[in-house]
């Protein structure tokens, strides 16, 4: 295959070793009463067959949905934490893992607190889990290691229409994601212009097409086992282009974005005591120094989207903080400032 000239081994061990920190999370609330039944019963199978296979009941009120993607030929786990109010029609929250797809337990779920940040908010709050390396793509070939990849069609055309009727969905949709979901859901708004009110990227990089992009994509994709020329091809191919953010950005116009990222120095959260290190020396270590360079390059690539969004005059909020790395605690943080933004998108 064809390789880039940067080092795509260390980008790819920067990302495996960046999404490690895990914040304590409050006590889990008891579980709220759900008619599986019903909700089955009510789940309406998209255009292409897509269907809901299964819903089981989680301790903490969570949901966990398996739904057949027509577009991969498998089930897929979803997890959804229900609106309180299920007779009044309510937006639902995209929430996108990393590179690790949920995996080795880096999951909106198993690292934050979205469980209590959202009790009351009459908002459905899906992450799908899966799509390792994928970048929630779909591919242009099959990956001899990591398979059909279809994650854009099974997040825009399949998954919306079961979330939707299952649980009373208003048709108002945003869409969020950590480090290589920071740049998926991006691409996720390119293909389905009409499906989201709001995108959030948190320590992502929304250039795919120029060098430093690529080896990224090649890191990432290459950390699991998988082959880049797979996904949009050679370096040279316009598909790249095609998918890239920066490159595309005047067609985001008319969302209601939110950008964060800090700048890998460290910061409040980045020390014995904060969430998911608990003393652990190893843990701070990995976090400071791969979590701080992986942080520092996606600094750079929101401040050139700033740039790009700001020559366009499509408005956006972008929170450059003055230090901090790439790890669960500030994601956590970023999410809880972006909330009011898509708040405002979703009810409008």
């Amino acid at each position: 295959m064809i390789r880039r000239s940067l080092p795509t081994a260390l980008l790819a061990s920067v990302l495996t070793a960046a999404l490690c920190a895990t914040p304590a999370v409050a006590d889990d609330p008891p579980p709220t009463p759900v008619s599986v039944a019903a909700l089955t019963a009510a789940a309406e199978p998209a255009a292409d067959g897509a269907h809901l296979l299964g819903v089981e009941q989680e301790s903490d009120g969570m949901l966990d949905l398996r739904v057949h993607s027509a577009a991969m030929n498998r089930a897929i786990e979803v997890k959804v934490l229900r609106a309180p109010d299920g007779s009044t029609p309510a937006p639902v929250l995209y929430l996108l893992n990393g590179a690790s797809g949920g995996s080795e337990a880096s999951s909106w779920p198993e690292q934050t607190d979205i469980v209590d940040f959202f009790r009351g908010k009459q908002v459905t709050v899906v992450t799908p889990m899966g799509g390792n390396g994928s970048y929630f793509a779909d591919w242009r070939a099959d990956d001899p290691v990591l398979g059909r990849q279809k994650w854009s069609s099974f997040l825009t055309t399949e998954l919306p229409p079961i979330i939707d009727s299952a649980f009373h969905g208003s048709g108002a949709n945003a869409v969020a994601g950590i480090s290589m979901a920071g740049t998926s859901v991006f691409q996720l708004a390119l293909a389905a212009p009409q499906l989201y009110r709001a995108v959030g990227s948190y320590s992502g990089c929304a250039r795919t097409s120029d060098p430093l992009g690529q080896a990224f994509v090649d890191g990432v994709v290459l950390r699991w086992h998988g082959d880049p020329l797979n996904l949009w091809g050679a370096p040279d191919d316009p598909l790249w282009a095609a998918h890239d953010p920066y490159v595309n950005a005047d067609r985001l116009r008319g969302l209601a974005i939110y950008v964060s990222t800090g700048n890998g120095i460290p910061g409040p959260l980045d020390n014995p005591d904060g969430p998911g290190i608990h003393g652990n020396t190893r843990k701070l270590i990995e976090q400071l120094v791969y979590g701080g360079v992986l942080e520092a390059a996606t600094h750079n690539c929101s401040i050139a989207l700033r740039d790009r969004l700001t020559q366009l005059n499509i408005p956006a909020t972008f929170d450059l903080r003055a230090n901090g790395t790439h790890s669960w605690g500030y994601w956590q943080e970023d999410l809880h400032r972006s909330w009011p933004i898509f708040e405002q998108a979703l009810n409008r």
